[in-house]
C-alpha cells in the first residue's frame, strides 16, 4: 500500500536521523576530551613562564576530569565500561524487568487514567483529522486502490458458506431487531410526504383507462355473455358503452386531489401511518407479519440465490471488480469528506461519539495495557533494550559529557583561584 509505504518511510529515515545525530554528538564530545587533554599537555611540557598559563592548565586538567567522569557515568547507563564489570554499572540491561514494569505502571497511572484520558481525548479533533485526511484527493485515491486490489483476495481467502451463513445471520438480527410497524410508518410517511404514493395512484388511473379502452370487446362480450337471449344485442352494447362510459368518467373525477374519494383516501392513509407508529395492535400485527416473511422457505431460498450471484459476480473478471470497487470507494471516501465537513454539529457529536467509545474501550482495560507494555520491555533482549532507549536520549546524553568538560574545567579554575588567593594570603 502507497500509504503505508510513505507512513513507514520517515519513520526509518528518523531513527538513521537520530543515529547519525546520535555518532556526530560523540564525536563532538570525544573532540572537546582531545582538545583539553592537548591544552593540558602542551601547557604542562611549555617552558614559557606565562603568569596566565597555570589556569589554562588547572582548566585543561578538571575539564579533563569532568569529562571522563560524566563518560563513565553516560556508559555506565548502558554497558559496562571498557566491558568490566564494575558494580553498579550497566543499569539498563541489569534492571531491564523493573523498567518494564515501571514503565507499565507509569502509562497505567498517568496516560490511562479516566481524567487524563477524558482530558487528552477531549483535545483531540478526530473527525477534523478524518475530514481533512479523506479530502485529500492522493490519500482518497490509495486508499481506494488499496482496498480495490485487496478486497477480491480477501474474500477469495474467505470460507464462503460461513461467510454467506454469517451475513445471513446479521442480516436476519438486524432485522428482528426494528420493529416493523414503526419502519412501515416512516417509510409510508416519507413516500406520501413526497407525493410518490400520489404519482402511483396516477399512474393507476392511467393504467386502468388503457386497460378499459384496450379490452372495450372483452367487455362487450362478457355483457352479453350475462345477458338474457331475449335481450337484443343492440341493448347489450348501449349496456356495455354505459358501463364503460361511467368507468371512464369515474376514473377522470379521481384524478381531482379534492375528489371525496381521494380526501377519504388520504385521510385513511393519514390514519394508517399514526396507528402504524402507535398503535399496539398494529405493532403486534407487524411483528406476526415480519416474523412469519424470515421463515418462509421462499424467502431463504431468494437469498441463498442473491448471495450466490454475488459470489458469481465478484469471482467473474476480478481486475475490472478492483477497478470498480476503487473508483466507487474513492467517490463514496469525497462524498463523505464533503457530508462531514459541510455540518461542524455533525462533527462534534462524531467526536464525542468517538470519544465516548474510546473511554468505554482503554479505561476498563487500563491494567490489561499496563501489563502488556511491560510484557513487552521484558521480553525484549537487553541488547534491543539498550539500542532504542540509547538511540532516543543517546544525543541528550553526550550533551552532559559537554557539559561536564566544560563545567567541570571551570570549577576546576575556579578552585585552582581559591587555592592560590588562599596561600597567598
Amino acid at each position: 500500500m502507497p500509504g503505508v509505504s510513505r507512513t513507514a518511510e520517515p519513520e526509518i529515515k528518523s531513527a538513521e536521523a537520530k543515529l547519525a545525530d546520535l555518532k556526530r554528538m560523540r564525536v563532538i564530545a570525544v573532540s572537546l576530551l582531545g582538545v583539553m587533554t592537548c591544552i593540558f599537555v602542551a601547557t604542562s611540557v611549555a617552558k614559557v613562564d606565562w603568569a596566565w598559563l597555570p589556569y589554562v592548565r588547572a582548566f585543561a586538567e578538571a575539564g579533563m576530569v569532568g569529562a571522563c567522569a560524566d563518560w563513565f557515568a553516560v556508559v555506565a547507563l548502558f554497558r559496562h565500561p571498557f566491558g568490566i564489570p564494575i558494580p553498579h554499572t550497566g543499569i539498563v540491561p541489569n534492571n531491564k524487568d523493573r523498567i518494564g514494569a515501571a514503565l507499565g505502571r507509569f502509562i497505567t497511572n498517568n496516560f490511562l487514567s479516566p481524567r487524563v484520558a477524558h482530558e487528552q481525548l477531549f483535545r483531540v479533533d478526530v473527525v477534523g483529522w478524518i475530514t481533512r485526511w479523506v479530502n485529500d484527493p492522493d490519500n482518497a485515491k490509495q486508499l481506494a486502490q488499496y482496498v480495490g486490489t485487496l478486497l477480491p483476495r480477501i474474500l477469495k481467502s474467505l470460507a464462503r458458506p460461513e461467510l454467506g451463513e454469517f451475513l445471513g445471520d446479521v442480516a436476519r438480527q438486524g432485522i428482528e431487531s426494528v420493529p416493523a410497524a414503526p419502519l412501515a410508518s416512516k417509510l409510508l410517511a416519507v413516500l406520501w410526504a413526497g407525493g410518490a404514493a400520489q404519482a402511483a395512484l396516477e399512474r393507476a388511473l392511467d393504467f386502468g383507462e388503457r386497460s378499459l379502452r384496450r379490452n372495450k370487446a372483452a367487455i362487450h362480450r362478457i355483457v352479453s355473455e350475462h345477458s338474457s337471449r331475449w335481450i337484443p344485442k343492440w341493448v347489450d352494447n348501449m349496456i356495455a358503452e354505459r358501463v364503460m362510459a361511467g368507468l371512464l368518467s369515474t376514473l377522470q373525477e379521481l384524478r381531482d386531489p379534492d375528489h371525496p374519494w381521494r380526501v377519504e383516501l388520504s385521510q385513511a392513509m393519514e390514519k394508517l401511518i399514526a396507528d402504524l407508529a402507535t398503535d399496539p395492535d398494529m405493532h403486534a400485527v407487524g411483528e406476526r407479519m415480519k416474523a412469519q416473511l424470515l421463515a418462509n422457505p421462499l424467502l431463504q431460498e431468494q437469498a441463498r440465490s442473491l448471495w450466490e450471484e454475488i459470489e458469481r459476480g465478484l469471482e467473474s473478471d476480478p481486475q475490472a471488480r478492483a477497478e470498480t470497487t476503487a473508483r466507487t470507494l474513492e467517490v463514496a471516501l469525497h462524498n463523505f469528506g464533503r457530508w462531514l465537513e459541510q455540518d461542524p454539529d455533525r462533527q462534534r457529536r462524531f467526536n464525542r461519539w468517538i470519544r465516548l467509545l474510546m473511554l468505554r474501550i482503554l479505561l476498563p482495560r487500563r491494567a490489561e495495557i499496563g501489563a502488556y507494555v511491560t510484557q513487552v520491555v521484558q521480553n525484549w533482549d537487553a541488547a534491543t533494550l539498550v539500542n532504542r532507549l540509547e538511540l532516543q536520549v543517546g544525543k541528550d546524553l553526550q550533551y552532559i559529557r559537554i557539559n561536564g568538560t566544560l563545567v567541570g574545567g571551570l570549577v576546576g579554575l575556579l578552585i585552582f583561584i581559591a587555592s592560590k588567593w588562599i596561600a597567598s594570603g
